[in-house]
């Protein structure tokens, strides 16, 4: 056996197991505790891991290297050229794919700040470990869910999430396409926007979560936008993978795939019973060929909903499919049941 795949697995668990990673290694490779303490040793010598207390105590942990700039706002400030200032050197000896998701999702928020935050100042951030990169990109302008929500005239900065969520929204259609958000938010392991009382993430596990400030989570609020990124070493995705994703079989050639996390239609601990909440959800649908809806999380939703989603959407738009994911089978069964009705 070579050593690569030890040393791999050393690097990339070594998070969850800090004080028994060893014994979770030679458990893993058929190995004694002894071979595995040796590669822990080289580790740490190359500076990669960091070993603190005694030998029957000892606690490892990844060493990070970290990298903060604050810079102001100024007219023909360019986000390649602080990609290559900023990111670029700590990023040199990364996977080429995941570099290139990096330089993608760098230079993308970069850009929404520069163009879109009416801040002063930008804050980035670049935290590397030899198991992952995180990157931070903070900006003190108006704040991305309220510039959206006044843009489109929306009912509230949820609101404003539930549209970002889809896809294809700009406030500026002459200069961007709406994609920047959608497509970084997928390359990553996990990615998450904090703006004003609220916190949206996405992770690679098709997972999305909103938590609000009015929900007694007093750490969230923040002014401006603040974006995280974060992402494996060992990542396999690449930008093409994640563009492919989203193409439709019948055009395959443009974005007109969408997959939109339902709970981000429904406020707190409300079940999706209405026509009006429905409406809200499919708001913009009409511009993709292939709508995934994902109801993970629901016990149930409305007939009225339901109908406006599975029948009457479909009947006046035709041209759009629509898929539910992840449903369980009472929700399963009122889609059934409205598709139905002749």
């Amino acid at each position: 056996m070579t050593n690569e795949p030890i040393r791999e697995f050393l690097i990339h668990h070594v998070e969850a197991h800090p004080t028994d990673i060893a014994a979770v290694a030679a458990k893993q490779f058929g190995i004694t505790r002894q071979g595995v303490n040796r590669h822990l040793r080289n580790l740490v010598s190359e500076g990669i891991l960091s070993a603190e207390g005694a030998t029957r105590h000892r606690q490892y942990k990844l060493v990070t290297q970290e990298v903060r700039t604050t810079i102001a706002l100024s007219p023909g400030l360019q986000e390649h050229q602080l990609w290559d200032e900023v990111a670029a050197p700590m990023l040199k000896t990364l996977r080429e794919n995941v570099r290139t998701i990096c330089m993608h999702g760098f230079t993308e928020m970069v850009n929404n700040a520069l163009e879109h935050s009416e801040g002063s100042e930008l804050i980035m951030t670049i935290a590397t470990t030899a198991a992952g990169v995180k990157m931070r990109v903070i900006d003190n302008g108006v704040g991305i869910f309220a510039k959206v929500r006044r843009a489109f005239d929306l009912e509230d900065d949820r609101h404003a999430i539930l549209e970002l969520s889809k896809g294809k929204l700009t406030t500026d259609s002459s200069r961007h396409s709406g994609e920047g958000i959608f497509f970084t938010s997928r390359m990553f392991d996990r990615f998450s926007i904090a703006s004003g009382s609220l916190l949206f993430c996405h992770t690679s596990d098709g997972d999305d979560w909103l938590l609000d400030h009015a929900d007694g989570i007093s750490e969230i609020r923040h002014q401006g936008t603040g974006i995280e990124m974060s992402i494996s070493t060992a990542s396999p995705n690449t930008t093409r993978k994640i563009f492919d994703a989203f193409v439709s079989k019948s055009e395959p050639w443009g974005f007109h795939k969408t997959r939109i996390p339902v709970s981000l239609a429904r406020y707190g601990d409300d079940q999706l019973i209405s026509r009006s909440q429905a409406k809200r959800l499919l708001t913009r649908v009409d511009r993709f060929k292939d709508v995934v809806l994902d109801f993970k999380g629901f016990s149930m939703i409305g007939q009225g909903f339901a109908d406006e989603v599975f029948r009457v959407f479909s009947v006046n738009h035709p041209d759009v499919h629509i898929h539910p994911i992840r449903a369980n089978a009472e929700v399963k069964r009122m889609i059934a049941h409205v598709q139905d009705v002749t």
